[in-house]
């Protein structure tokens, strides 16, 4: 009986055409002759034209012994050799050479699904061409091995295929990641038109030919214009024969329409599959029929597979070197945050490193209502990002990828935004902590070989869809549209995300516990001032020691005052909101004496030294300024060992004043952490228990709001801290708003 196929009994109709199963199409190219047998040998399908070709009646079930096969040695040995390994999953084809009916074959024997297929294809071509070919794969292979791009690769390697099999064209074809293929290199007849350049649309290889292209590499039509031979099959078979890893699979009406719309007279494609995936394909093209020896297909099918490993190598070092670079950029990123630093100003900061491995033409950061940006040069486009956040926090998932304008919020004039591709990824939902990736919108001039919409065409069979009648180049803008991120970015995103999170929120666990503890030490430091002042008055009511209490009290209010103040200062810049500055000219010498003196009157058992020049001018806030000395002569009285030594110069145009105090270096690891609040080392330094570790966190945000620095030093047994502060006037840099920057 005739091996039965599901397309029969109906025509391939729109409906049916995406789901046409063309691994089981009922028939073979006649250039060829097909038998099969069970797992007990039994002869169970078998072309119609086995007697014609072969010379031989086939009779269904009948052992392999009893076949005309016992006489011909080698293909009975495949066949015995398979047989023996049916119960396998698959079995690697082998091939052998034979001569049956007068005629010369190469005989490709496989397993699959518990049956042994043995092809015979008819041979062209004498023994010496065949290894005249050989000799060019051979040394095609050693060129192809030194090459280091994937278009080196693919130039090389359409070159070599067509001088190995003489196609009239050979063409690359690389995917896209919407399965669509460029030609990105040729070899091809001068006479013919050429097609590097044009792209071909994914529905030029449907998803049941894209399956089949990667597990059968190589497939071969030898004449455009053949008439199938269909598969005879044993009473008792009702499946259809599989024929996914055939050499002669007839294959699908719609493919033989489309070639002959090309003008092609034989066809053959090579499979280029990386990590299982169609990456690529080499397709041969020539205008008449042609046949190819089964050994020069598989030396081509070799190529292909060295070209996958060279193309697989390649993206792995891309790879590898794209993942480090972000890997030390993320360490960078995770330790200052770790340290304490704003996730924002630290993401800011590494906004173009970031961009760079993020692939990405601009990036926003956000965190509780206040946004960066980097890339986004338009007040309109800024207004635009500002807003982005909050829609983001909409859509409910911590990581978003859209690569089309339509799917991104449009501006409040209803206006396209201004990137089409958006990579979210938000690490703190609470505050609308985001990192945005933007890109923009690629507008592409694509070169179709031919009109890309297939062509409903209406005929016996009633509508169907056939392929493009021309292969015209036809030119199409597309816009609208980002380029994705590939897997590689968004594992790069995905690690960052990951890291991001956690120490974020391992930061604000610690701050809330620190908060806490300032709330307790604040309350133990302002009871003491306050049980002084409440002694204080009830010894004025009594009339006694009048100066003495009134010392109290201005001291006792005093502290208070500071401790209120910095309090403040501290709420002030956790918000956003800046130092409160009123800079005016002053003579910074008269200032430093100043705090000198009144240091040195109230804790007169210290030994303060200094080193003013006669006057130093500059524009500053003076409260700002005591305030500032005043933090670093508190910390030296704490940290040092009673001495501290005061030195103002000017260098160039700037004032240097430096505060010291005999002590060992501070460790390493608490360097980083210095000019940060609430620091664990401030918390328990015995010799401040109700310090907060607030005044160099606070000194330093003072000379960064006069436009100077601040740095800490360890020499000749000293620990100095360094204020620089231009002594000319700095425009002021603007205090960051809620919302944007």
């Amino acid at each position: 009986m005739h091996s039965p196929s599901p397309l029969e009994g109906g025509p391939l109709t729109l409906d049916n055409c995406a789901q046409e199963p063309i691994h089981i199409p009922g028939s073979i190219q006649p250039h060829g002759a097909l038998i099969a047998f069970d797992a007990q040998g039994r002869l169970s399908h078998a072309s119609a034209n086995v007697a014609s070709l072969l010379g031989w009646q086939p009779v269904f079930g009948q052992a392999l012994a009893h076949t005309d096969l016992e006489s011909h040695e080698g293909v009975h040995a495949l066949i015995t050799q398979a047989l023996g390994d049916v119960h396998l999953d698959e079995v690697i084809p082998a091939s052998t050479e034979a001569r049956l009916n007068g005629q010369a074959f190469d005989v490709v024997v496989h397993a699959h699904l518990g049956l042994v297929i043995c092809e015979f294809e008819l041979r062209e071509g004498d023994a010496d061409e065949v290894a005249s070919f050989a000799q060019k794969a051979y040394r095609s292979l050693d060129v192809l091995k030194r090459q280091r791009s994937e278009l080196r690769l693919l130039e090389g390697a359409v070159q070599a295929i067509r001088e190995m099999t003489g196609f009239d064209r050979v063409m690359a074809y690389r995917f896209r990641h919407d399965d669509s293929g460029d030609v990105v290199a040729e070899s091809v007849r001068e006479d013919l038109d050429p097609y590097v350049g044009r792209r071909y649309p994914a529905s030029d290889i449907p998803a049941q030919a894209r399956r089949l292209y990667t597990i059968n590499t190589l497939r071969l039509i030898a004449d455009i214009g053949y008439t199938p031979v269909p598969l005879l099959a044993d009473a008792a078979r009702a499946e259809p024969l599989d024929l996914s890893h055939s050499v002669l699979r007839s294959v699908s009406p719609i493919h033989v329409e489309y070639l002959r719309n090309m003008g092609v007279g034989a066809s053959m494609s090579v499979s280029i599959v990386v990590a299982g995936k169609l990456w690529g394909m080499i397709a041969c093209h020539h205008m008449a029929p042609k046949r190819v020896p089964y050994s020069i297909r598989m030396a081509a099918d070799v190529m292909a597979q060295l070209l996958a490993s060279s193309v697989q190598s390649i993206a792995a070092q891309a790879r590898a070197a794209e993942v480090a670079q972000a890997a030390w950029l993320r360490s960078e990123i995770i330790a200052q945050v770790a340290h304490g630093d704003d996730p924002l100003e630290v993401l800011q900061a590494h906004a173009e490193p970031l961009a760079k491995v993020l692939d990405a033409d601009a990036l926003l950061v956000s965190l509780d209502g206040k946004v960066r940006t980097h890339g986004i040069a338009t007040e309109a486009d800024q207004a635009w990002a500002a807003m982005l956040p909050a829609w983001l926090t909409t859509q409910g998932q911590a990581v978003l990828h859209l690569s089309h304008c339509d799917q991104i919020p449009h501006d409040e004039d209803g206006e396209p935004p201004p990137f089409c591709g958006v990579l979210a990824l938000r690490f703190d939902a609470s505050q609308q902590g985001w990192i945005v990736a933007l890109r923009r919108e690629q507008i592409e001039t694509i070169r179709w070989g031919g009109k890309p919409d297939k062509v409903i065409a209406h005929g016996p069979l009633g509508s169907r869809l056939t392929p493009r009648g021309s292969f015209d180049e036809w030119r199409e803008t597309v816009r609208g549209t980002a380029v994705p991120w590939n897997d590689t970015q968004m594992e790069i995103a995905s690690q960052l995300l990951d890291a991001l999170s956690r120490v974020h929120a391992d930061r604000a666990m610690e701050l809330d516990r620190l908060r806490s503890q300032l709330w307790a030490v604040l309350g133990h430091d302002l009871r003491n001032p306050l049980q002084s002042l409440s002694i204080a008055a009830n010894v004025l009511d009594q009339g006694e020691q009048r100066g003495r209490m009134s010392n109290v009290i201005k001291n006792s209010a005093g502290r208070m005052q500071r401790l209120l103040r910095d309090v403040l200062d501290i709420s002030r810049l956790q918000n956003g909101l800046g130092l409160v500055m009123h800079q005016e000219d002053i003579d910074l010498v008269q200032l430093v004496q100043q705090l000198i003196e009144e240091t040195s009157v109230g804790y007169p058992d210290m030994r303060l030294t200094h080193e003013l020049p006669t006057q130093l001018r500059l524009q500053a806030d003076p409260g700002r300024l005591s305030q500032l000395v005043s933090n670093l002569l508190s910390n030296a009285r704490h940290h040092g060992q009673g001495q501290v030594h005061v030195l103002l110069r000017q260098e160039g145009d700037q004032a240097v004043l430096q505060v010291s105090n005999p002590a060992p270096p501070i460790p390493a690891e608490d360097v980083g952490n210095l000019f940060n609040p609430f620091k664990r080392q401030s918390l328990a330094n015995p010799r401040n228990r109700t310090g907060m570790g607030l005044g160099l966190y606070i000194a330093s945000q003072i000379a960064q709001s006069h436009q100077g620095s601040i740095a800490y030093g360890h020499a000749d047994e000293l620990v100095v801290f360094s204020i620089r502060l231009p002594l000319r006037p700095v425009p002021s840099a603007p205090t960051p708003a809620s919302g944007q920057a």
